[in-house]
């Protein structure tokens, strides 16, 4: 597991929300795969990205449906799916079934959860 900063920590181990089009990865469009900031595990694919306009990395699904752990999350009021690395339990964000085709789906991602591999 790699060291993260107070920030990362507060997102990934304590469910944080980054502020939106405050992170890196927002306006990110480099060709590689994005990584879980803890444990480097690869969730998504450059090709997967998609600019969605709600201040996150937005991605409509995942390099394999067995990295990403979906939890339903009833807090603040409202029923999200909650997304989590399955390796490691990191936070990422939050899936929404509002995304482009071919799926549907809007995982939208904070970068402080987030590393990035360039191709």
């Amino acid at each position: 597991m790699k060291k993260l900063t107070p920030e990362q920590e507060a997102v990934c181990w304590g469910q944080g929300t980054e502020a939106p089009f405050s992170g890196i990865y927002n306006d990110h469009y480099k060709v590689g795969i994005y990584t879980c900031v803890a444990c480097k595990s690869p969730l998504y694919s450059s090709k997967s990205k998609f600019k969605s306009g709600c201040g996150r990395p937005s991605f409509f699904e995942p390099l394999s449906e067995d990295i990403i752990l979906e939890i339903e999350d009833t807090s603040l009021g409202m029923r999200r799916v909650e997304i989590k690395c399955k390796n490691c339990s990191s936070h990422l964000g939050h899936s929404f079934p509002d995304g482009p085709p071919p799926t549907g789906i809007r995982h939208c991602v904070n970068s402080l959860s987030l590393d990035f591999i360039e191709d």
